[in-house]
């Protein structure tokens, strides 16, 4: 299956889609940073990177339907307009590429589409925006007019009684939810190509809070695998009522449980100045700021406008000292593989892990995407694809 990927980034959606069998025909980034770090390990060979055609480019500048037939078109158009973080300027922030992701599937009219984008985007603030783009991604042929609001568009699209070009569900998940060491909460927005007769189905999760509570503290398996003592009742007052229930209940949960920060780092030791693994010296906590126990998938990472967040992204170790995470650790947490390499700082390289999505999520939702394409129904007309 072919693919282009929009907001590229170092890599992290990217990686989830190759792992999930798609193969990038064209990869774009307008950050500098972030394509040096995927040209590093390009030229290292590592494992699916080594094929991606990633280039240094601003996706206004790309015309889309000279790709041919694609099967996704795939990214996740920058978030700093809708972060909580940031100054919520949403679409009237000039970083807003939206319209872009839009013009790529009218373009290239691909089979289906995956974009991602922060969970602030469906609240209040923006709901009416992310139902804007939801309504046009469904018939991205009927484009704004001059002086036409983006309400004014939206309701026009929503009257309209052309057929949609495109059927769009999105849905709000957690990352931690499919199996990333990391709770990070994202919407995303599946689309198919209306002629291929397949109504789209949000994703299933895989892994579960129960499931990681009912290994930890009502069989106690977790702790054995880590050849810890068990630990009777967890910290969280939450927990500890559900905890309560699942022991009444007496039924393991299906699924798998949440893979926590010392699941993902167990065999890689403390940080040795080897590579990426090097201690970063100033973890501090102040209030709202308590940095990721090692019980429980991390704290969503942060990527930071002035630097990286004091208290964000560090964990908390056992004797309750905290560090700050290294670059690979963090990396870990994002889903890439311990041969990928930031060759940056460590403030700019955990700019890009923060905001990365995990390439696990990113492998889950390929996998649910490419699911969905294969069940195309038989006979339907695949009359808008383009001849390659």
């Amino acid at each position: 299956m072919e693919s282009a990927e929009l907001f590229a980034g170092c890599g992290g959606l990217a990686l989830g889609m190759s792992q999930a069998g798609f193969k990038h025909r064209h990869m774009a980034e307008f950050d500098r940073d972030a394509v040096a770090t995927v040209l590093h390990n390009k030229a290292n060979g590592v494992e699916h990177v080594h094929a991606w055609p990633m280039n240094l480019q601003d996706v206004r500048e790309i015309d889309w339907s000279a790709f041919g037939a694609l099967d996704a078109v795939s990214g996740g158009p920058p978030c700093q307009p809708f972060g909580i973080g940031g100054k919520k300027l949403g679409q009237a922030d000039g970083r807003d590429m939206w319209p872009e992701a839009i013009r790529a599937v009218r373009e290239a009219q691909p089979r289906s589409f995956l974009f991602e984008n922060v969970r602030n985007i469906s609240g209040p603030r923006f709901r009416l925006y992310l139902d804007w783009i939801l309504a046009h991604l469904e018939r991205p042929s009927i484009q704004r007019k001059a002086n036409e609001t983006h309400d004014e568009h939206r309701e026009r699209l929503l009257a309209s009684r052309a057929k949609p070009e495109y059927r769009v569900v999105w849905q709000l998940v957690n990352a931690a939810d499919f199996g990333a060491p990391q709770i990070r909460h994202r919407v995303l927005i599946f689309g198919i190509r209306a002629d291929m007769g397949v109504d789209p189905q949000p994703m299933i999760p895989s892994h579960s809070r129960d499931k990681l509570l009912w290994d930890q503290y009502v069989t106690g398996e977790y702790w054995a695998r880590h050849g810890l003592k068990v630990r009777a009742e967890p910290q969280l007052r939450q927990d500890q009522t559900r905890v309560a229930a699942l022991r009444r209940e007496a039924q393991d949960p299906k699924g798998l449980p949440w893979v926590t920060v010392r699941d993902a780092l167990a065999d890689l030791g403390d940080p040795n100045g080897v590579g990426n693994h090097v201690f970063q010296p100033g973890a501090k906590v102040y209030p709202g700021h308590t940095g990721s126990p090692l019980d429980l998938p991390a704290k969503a990472l942060k990527a930071g406008d002035h630097g990286v967040p004091g208290g964000e992204n560090m964990m908390v170790r056992d004797d309750g000292s905290v560090r700050y995470f290294t670059t690979r650790e963090a990396a870990r947490l994002v889903g890439l593989p311990d041969d990928y390499e930031f060759p940056r700082s460590w403030t700019e390289s955990m700019r890009q892990l923060g905001n990365a999505v995990p390439a696990q999520l990113g492998a889950a939702a390929g996998r649910w995407l490419s699911g969905m394409i294969n069940k195309q129904r038989p006979g339907t007309l695949d009359s808008n694809r383009k001849a390659a």
